[in-house]
């Protein structure tokens, strides 16, 4: 039987610490720990420099998931671990660019926007397709043969971890926009966010659920086309909640519901600040932890980059859940393709199509 390939992510420090400390043991953060006992015997992890966005090495398990708290990196433990052996490995200067491999690799096909890529990257361990693992796998055996050096951006190789270890656990500290001031609004973009606020509702209403816009928002229209026109559109929210949860939930951009149930929330995201939406979604966790709603953040796709970052810091990380794992990303791009596709077909589908377009917001070091 061909073995599975899974992706597993290296800083340049955390590779070399696993260098150092023999190279036979491989580790993933505690929450990895339900996807690392699907990884078999005989799996290949294909290693991936972030940072430098290059492949370094592959490695063949030889031992099922077990758990271990023996110091092999310094920033963080990993205590989800599996025995490995170096089937190739290369240094990070003969290290393979990912996009050398663009051309043969599934994950660069059929991109919406050219950035989309990072998205299968971002987290590991991570199943790759069988075809993708054995073009990464062979290259790397090329490299070891036929090394091709290239120069190397030290600050780059040597950058710790975007992650960070608080008492609260891993969180990131995001780093400040290269300006103090807001970018301006273009003023094509002026009706962006009423167009995705639209196309929320009009998918709501199609799917057969009730709707509720954000307060503030109830007379807002797009092309001509009035929120409070929607026929599924609620007057009141469900009586459940306390007040406090209602003022928050009231002032949250889309809601589906279903009888008393909120299906699911949404927030768009148009500044660059990214704050408000996410702050609501907190708020939300944090009146209500058993509370269990897909949440969304819609936000262009050169802000990807950005929300993940946000939705990463402290004083989200802190939920429980953290908000990370709860609150999923789905671009502009990607959500108006999707729906220009399925046309007069909505009719049929189920709420959680949302889902399979979305994007998850954890990261990894």
């Amino acid at each position: 039987m061909p073995p599975t390939y899974w992706l597993d992510l290296f800083t340049g420090r955390t590779w070399q610490e696993f260098l150092e400390a023999g190279a036979q043991v491989s580790g993933f953060r505690p929450s990895k720990w339900k996807v690392l006992q699907k990884v078999k015997v005989g799996d290949v992890f294909l290693c991936y420099l972030t940072g430098l966005s290059r492949w370094i090495g592959a490695l063949e398990v030889t031992s099922r998931p077990f758990r271990d708290h023996a110091p092999i990196w310094k920033d963080e433990d990993f205590p989800c671990r599996v025995e490995v052996k170096v089937l190739a490995a290369v240094t990070p200067e003969t290290a393979i660019p990912i996009k050398d491999l663009s051309d043969r690799l599934a994950i660069f096909r059929n991109l919406k926007n050219p950035r989309a890529w990072t998205g299968h990257v971002r987290g590991s361990p991570t199943r790759l397709k069988e075809g993708d693992g054995l073009v990464i796998l062979q290259a790397l055996k090329d490299a070891k043969a036929n090394p091709v050096v290239r120069p190397v951006d030290q600050a780059k190789l040597a950058r710790r971890p975007k992650t960070f270890r608080a008492r609260i656990g891993q969180v990131t500290i995001p780093e400040p926009p290269a300006t103090s001031e807001e970018p301006p609004v273009e003023p094509q973009l002026a009706t962006t966010h009423e167009e995705i606020q639209w196309l929320l509702l009009k998918l709501g209403s199609d799917l057969g659920l009730d709707l509720w816009v954000a307060r503030n928002d109830r007379g807002r229209e797009f092309r001509g086309q009035r929120f409070r026109d929607l026929p599924r559109l609620r007057e009141s929210l469900p009586v459940q909640f306390d007040e406090a949860t209602n003022r928050t939930i009231e002032l949250i951009d889309v809601l589906w519901l279903q009888g008393n149930a909120i299906i699911a929330a949404f927030e768009v995201e148009h500044t660059s600040a990214i704050y408000s939406g996410l702050l609501r979604m907190a708020d939300l966790l944090a009146m209500q932890p058993n509370l269990k709603i897909p949440l969304f953040i819609v936000a262009p796709e050169e802000r990807r980059d950005r929300v993940v970052d946000e939705i990463n810091r402290p004083t989200f990380s802190r939920l429980r859940p953290p908000l990370s794992e709860v609150c999923r990303y789905i671009s502009y791009t990607v959500l108006k393709e999707k729906l220009s596709l399925i046309g007069s077909v909505t009719q049929y589908l189920k709420p959680d199509f949302v889902e399979q377009i979305a994007e998850s917001c954890v990261t990894e070091t």
